[in-house]
Order: C-alpha cells, then sequence, then structure tokens
C-alpha cells in the first residue's frame, strides 16, 4: 500500500507538472494532443526530436489481480511444495520505471534505466508453469519497494550506406537518422528482450495481455538474472528489410537466483534471430527465427531420477547443494544432477497488420527438454497467438481490445520427474495427470487522460502446471499504466 501512495503522488505530480507546462506553452488546440515532456519541448524550440542527443521517459504501472478459489484433487502431494494453493488469493505489483539516454557523439549510445518495483505473488510465484498471469512479477519480489538498475550500456553504431531510415524517439530509443544497413553493438546489462523476439501485438504487455506467455516464447529459456536482466554482447546487423542478431549473455549462478555467474566462456546463453519486415496487401508485417543454446550447471530430468532410482538416499531433502527446499523424502531432485549442460530451443514469432487498426499475431517454440527451466518459465514447448483492434472503430482513438490464446507441454522426461513428486523452480504438485496448459487472456483498455490507460483483464487457465487433477482457474486483474 505504501508503493501505491508513492505512484498516486508520483501520478498527481506529474499531471500538475505536464498541465502547467502546457499552460505556459498555449498550444493552438487545432494541434494533435501531445502526451509526453519530450515532445511539449520539442514544440518550444528546446529539443529535437528527430534528432536527439538525449532524452528521459518514464512509466508507472499498478496491477492488481484476483483469482477464485478453484477445485484440485490434491496440493502439495507428500510434502511437494509448488501447487498453486486453490483458494481465493490477491496479488498485486507496482513498478516506476525511469529511462535516460544520451549521445555524447555520433554513433554512441549511452542508455541507464533505474526501476523500482514491490510485488505480491499468488501462492508464492508457485503453481503455473508457462501461464504466469502477471508479467512484471519478479522471482524474488518483495511487498516493501526495491531499487535497483535494470539497465546499463552502451551502443555503438556502424553506418554502411542504403536510405536513410527515421528512428522514433522513444524510451531506450534516441530519435535520429541512421542508414538503413548499419551494424549496431551492445554491451553492457539489459534484458535480452529489449533486442531480441520483438512483436508490435504481443510484447509491450503495459499496455497489451497480462499474462507472461504474450512476453515472448513461454519455452525461451534466456539466460537472466531473477529479475529478468543480464550481461552481455549484441551485434544487429540491418539490411533494408532485414536484420540479424546474436547475443552472448551471462546466466545466473544458481537456477532462477539473482546472482549472476562471471564466466562467459564457461557458462553462458547464445541466441540467434533473423527477422524480415514485409508489407502484405499494403499493410506491414514481420517475420522473425529464433534459436537459442545455453550452457549452464543445471540437470537434466532423467539424471536426476536415475540418480534416485539408483540410492533413494538421494532425495528431495537430503540433497546440501542448492535445490527448491521440497519436503518431498520419496522423490527425486534436481540437487543431484546439476553439472554442466546444454539447452535449446527454435521459434518462430509473426505480427502482421489486418487493416490500419487490427493486427494479429502468433509465436511458437520447440525446446529440447531434457533439462530444468534456469532462468524463464517452467516450459518446453509453446505457442501463442491472438489480436489486438485499436477503439478508433468505435471512436475511441486511444483504447485498445485484445485477446489471446497460449498453449504449453513439457516434456515426457519432465512429465516423469513431476509425477514422481519432484519439483522446478516453479511447478511440481507431488503427482502430475498430465495435460496440455493454456490460458485465454482478454482485455479492454482504455485511454483516460492522453498517457494514462486502466484496463480489465481477464484470464482462463486450464491444466495449471500441467496437471489435469487440478483447475480451472480464473483470473481477474485491473491494471493503471501512466507514461511521461
Amino acid at each position: 500500500m505504501r508503493f501505491l501512495l508513492l505512484l498516486i503522488i508520483l501520478f498527481v505530480t506529474s499531471i500538475f507538472t505536464i498541465d502547467a507546462l502546457a499552460n505556459v506553452a498555449e498550444p493552438d488546440p487545432r494541434a494533435e494532443e501531445e502526451s509526453d515532456v519530450m515532445n511539449w519541448l520539442s514544440h518550444q524550440g528546446l529539443h529535437d526530436l528527430k534528432e536527439e542527443t538525449w532524452n528521459a521517459y518514464g512509466q508507472f504501472t499498478y496491477i492488481s489481480s484476483w483469482k477464485q478459489a478453484f477445485p484440485a484433487l490434491y496440493t502439495n502431494l507428500n510434502g511437494s511444495t509448488n501447487s498453486l494453493l486453490p483458494a481465493a488469493e490477491r496479488s498485486y505489483t507496482g513498478t516506476a520505471t525511469l529511462f535516460l539516454a544520451v549521445k555524447p557523439w555520433h554513433g554512441t549510445e549511452i542508455y541507464v534505466v533505474p526501476e523500482l518495483i514491490a510485488a505480491e505473488p499468488l501462492s508464492g510465484l508457485l503453481g503455473l508453469g508457462g501461464v504466469i498471469q502477471n508479467f512484471e512479477l519478479q522471482k524474488n519480489g518483495s511487498k516493501d519497494p526495491r531499487v535497483y538498475l535494470s539497465r546499463a550500456y552502451i551502443k555503438q553504431i556502424f553506418e554502411f550506406g542504403g536510405n536513410r531510415v527515421q528512428l522514433e524517439s522513444d524510451p531506450m530509443q534516441l530519435g535520429g537518422m541512421v542508414d538503413s544497413r548499419r551494424l549496431v553493438i551492445t554491451a553492457g546489462n539489459f534484458s535480452i528482450l529489449d533486442f531480441f523476439d520483438k512483436n508490435s501485438f504481443s510484447g509491450d504487455l503495459r499496455r497489451q495481455f497480462n499474462n507472461m506467455a504474450f512476453l515472448t516464447y513461454a519455452a525461451y529459456d534466456f539466460a537472466a538474472d531473477a529479475r529478468g536482466y543480464t550481461i552481455g554482447l549484441i551485434a544487429e546487423y540491418y539490411h533494408d528489410d532485414w536484420a540479424f542478431r546474436i547475443g552472448h549473455i551471462l546466466p545466473p549462478a544458481d537456477p532462477n537466483q539473482l546472482p549472476l555467474v562471471f564466466k562467459p566462456f564457461t557458462y553462458y546463453g547464445d541466441q540467434i534471430e533473423l527477422e524480415h519486415k514485409h508489407e502484405l496487401f499494403g499493410q506491414p508485417g514481420a517475420v522473425r527465427v529464433l534459436g537459442y543454446r545455453n550452457r549452464e550447471n543445471m540437470g537434466r530430468w532423467d539424471d536426476a531420477i536415475n540418480a534416485y532410482q539408483l540410492d533413494h538416499n538421494l532425495n528431495a531433502t537430503t540433497c546440501v547443494g542448492f535445490n527448491y527446499g521440497s519436503d518431498n523424502s520419496t522423490a527425486p531432485d534436481l540437487c543431484w544432477a546439476r553439472k554442466p549442460n546444454i539447452k535449446m530451443g527454435i521459434g518462430v514469432n509473426f505480427e502482421q497488420q489486418i487493416t490500419d487498426d487490427i493486427g494479429l499475431f502468433f509465436r511458437g517454440m520447440y525446446s529440447d527438454g531434457k533439462t530444468e527451466v534456469y532462468s524463464f518459465t517452467s516450459n518446453d514447448r509453446s505457442i501463442s497467438f491472438g489480436g489486438i483492434m485499436k477503439g478508433s472503430r468505435w471512436g475511441r482513438e486511444d483504447d485498445s481490445v485484445g485477446i489471446g490464446y497460449g498453449m504449453g507441454w513439457i516434456s515426457k522426461e519432465h512429465a516423469k520427474y513431476l509425477n514422481m513428486g519432484g519439483i522446478d523452480g516453479f511447478i511440481g504438485d507431488g503427482r502430475l495427470n498430465q495435460g496440455i496448459e493454456s490460458v485465454v487472456d482478454l482485455f479492454y483498455s482504455l485511454g483516460v487522460y492522453d498517457s494514462l490507460w486502466f484496463t480489465a483483464d481477464y484470464q482462463h487457465i486450464e491444466n495449471p502446471a500441467y496437471n489435469a487433477d487440478r483447475g480451472p482457474v480464473n483470473i481477474y486483474a485491473i491494471r493503471g499504466h501512466f507514461e511521461f
């Protein structure tokens, strides 16, 4: 509640600031309303949005979720600890972010992004595989507000000709003209999703869907700390309508934990992506293919099972190394199987605008399913698809409505491990009647004041944690989001 009060104070202060600036400027009422200070400065001739040497943006987001009670044949069976609790629960997240960028000289850009978060997840963030209901939730979240540096990186641009392209001023992007054929090198602290797997209709979840199944591929176990950030090096080559990206980043020292391991040639996450932008019937679209390969100190499902079957003392309660704290003495545990292993996956991402106010998306990824989840969600294969419509069709330009459907599967080795009572970073009910985990996410976003949106969101989840003995689950949410 303290964090929510802070957001309200900051939001009201920002409104008064923007109103005061607008009153000083006395803009032409016939002109299009602008929604942030950077645009106001541009109108006053104090800032060049088309060729920026600096910019600053910010956002506040508060999400309150409520889960209905749901049926479950069992919960945390035999001392396993990772079930979604069947009783009604409330969850919330609040974030405040400041995006700062500067161009010290031509071709070089520096970005710094401090962030504040407070959160309370459902059931301790346990019991959902690839369909976690709130994308803002972090694995080490706290009810007390915490400030951290989410990003601090440097970008170098080398230009090689072609057409001149205007990059729009935005958070984490300086406005400016660049060649359509260019090489961009980025080094520092960031989220890999800042650069890879972008999608216009399923990615900016502070204004779109709430469920994490629509943030990226649910089966994309990208290397990251418990907050979703990493340190690494990325190269992007743009050639007109084509783009090729390659990234080498650091994983956490232990799965789903905060500290990173600084051994970039021993433990790492590599990814490559090929992107092509096109026009179909006069409307823009894009296709992206992404592959990743991680080398991490992680356990294989079959190794954990074999260790337990050979010696029942190697169970979930006897591990002296890193483990998730299961009390099930009759179950295998990944603790006894961790060693340097390889994890790989490949996915395709498609977006297509159908009309000026309707867009569709699709994502699908296949990961090998041999090893534990190390940084993202408990999912081995996933698809998601849906669409978003702008409110211009009913005279509400700043509104939007969307519906998305996500499905997830786990490998047979993963399912066998869970059925024996094992747990991983997020799931493990003590037994498993395997089913396809799925979610329907429906939202309506109401634009109420320039850069302020309120969103109502409904989610229906089938087979939580891939378990047909539990669920379905209904989750309702309200989201407030303000940008400046």
